[in-house]
């Protein structure tokens, strides 16, 4: 061992793309390594509490271990897993969310992460950085480094070429609509391609800004309508919450679930995205959009039957008094952060909701990210006369 380098073996995954290694009891985490390897690391950041490593050589490889496909790998940021086979990865997410809910929420979860295609080619969103020559490239891992790349292998095929040219800007972001529309925003001013994109999801059409929020991967959208329908089981007249509601994917579809005689009222704390939700759910005269911070408009919006929420990835403490205020028989709660909604499943086991049910995907496929469903179980009328 040098200062900077050792031989490690591999302990587990953890939260961030990284696996746990110790040199003299400290622990150390380790990019581009998998459980049960022994690898030889170049340590790349020091903190008085751990250590940050990439793995240099691979001395004894996991059976998961495969040749990334991009050439990059090793060094652009965008990606945690392309050495790991695509079911490994699933195997090593799953770990991941087990772990974050056994620690955080003391909940045992089984389950297993659910593949979603395509693995590669499914980024319809891209943001590159200027590089000192004006070609644009990513950046490195927690780095200011730019590097330059001709092809990014998570990039949707749709998506328009930025290469080709020489830029001024500092950022560039390329957008591809499931409907075939392309845009580039360079430093937050459109430069080609149209202000609104329109996605196409089962039987609906959603406007959404070009430098707003919607799922990346294609069959996002629908993948988690799908889950959060099934979870929800949604009646007719049922009055339903859908907190944090973006531009109305899942308001549009449980309007339709619940009826003419049920009632939906949609919050989101973003001014653009509350407008385009008013038209997305023009049709649908028993939804209603309220914008607004989600902690103070949803203690105003009066019992709930139902409630579905999709925090960003901080989570929802700040909301979850006025939730559990909205007296649901149900919670559905869509994350893309594990460790944040296993401390908020804790805070709600707290006020009463039970687990039912939870499902994940790998709607972020060669990066550490995942997407959780969870479903929650409100306490009954005699435990809540009870409390």
């Amino acid at each position: 061992m040098t200062e900077d380098s050792a031989v490690v073996d591999v302990g587990p995954v953890a939260h961030g793309g990284h696996c746990v290694a110790r040199i003299d009891g400290q622990v150390v985490f380790v990019r581009h390594a998998l459980p049960g390897e022994r690898v030889r690391l170049q340590i790349t950041d020091r903190t008085a509490r751990f250590l940050r490593a990439d793995a240099v050589e691979v001395l004894e490889p996991s059976p998961d271990r495969v040749t990334p496909p991009c050439r990059w790998a090793s060094r652009c940021g965008g990606c945690d897993f392309q050495h790991v086979d695509p079911a490994g990865q699933r195997r090593l997410l799953g770990d991941v969310v087990r772990e974050q809910l056994r620690r955080l929420a003391g909940i045992d979860w089984d389950g297993e992460v659910e593949a979603v295609a395509p693995e590669l080619g499914w980024r319809t969103r891209m943001q590159y950085a200027r590089g000192a020559d004006g070609r644009l490239g990513l950046r490195g891992h927690r780095s200011h480094e730019v590097v330059p790349i001709d092809h990014c292998q998570l990039a949707h095929p749709g998506l328009p070429d930025v290469s080709d040219r020489s830029w001024e800007a500092e950022r560039v972001e390329t957008s591809v609509s499931s409907t075939g529309q392309r845009a580039v925003v360079a430093d937050r001013r459109r430069v080609e391609g149209p202000r609104r994109l329109t996605e196409q999801v089962r039987h609906r059409r959603f406007r959404v800004a070009v430098d707003g929020f919607w799922q990346v991967h294609p069959k996002a959208a629908e993948t988690l309508v799908d889950a959060v329908l099934a979870a929800a089981e949604l009646r007719l007249g049922d009055r339903v919450a859908d907190l944090y509601g973006g531009v109305g994917l899942f308001s549009a579809f449980a309007a339709e679930r619940i009826g003419p005689s049920g009632r939906l009222v949609s919050v989101e704390g973003d001014k653009t995205a509350s407008a385009l939700a008013r038209e997305n759910l023009a049709d649908l005269p028993q939804a209603t959009v309220r914008q607004g911070p989600v902690e103070r408009v949803a203690a105003s919006i009066g019992r709930r039957d139902v409630v579905i929420l999709d925090p960003p990835r901080a989570g929802a403490k700040k909301a979850l008094p006025s939730i559990v205020g909205l007296g649901a028989r149900r919670l559905v709660y869509v994350s893309c952060d594990p460790a944040s909604l296993a401390r908020d499943l804790g805070r709600l086991a707290d006020e009463g909701y039970r687990l039912a049910g939870l499902r994940a995907f790998a709607l972020f496929p060669m990066t550490h990210h995942v997407e959780c469903v969870a479903v929650l179980d409100g306490p009954t009328p005699a435990e809540r006369e009870r409390d």
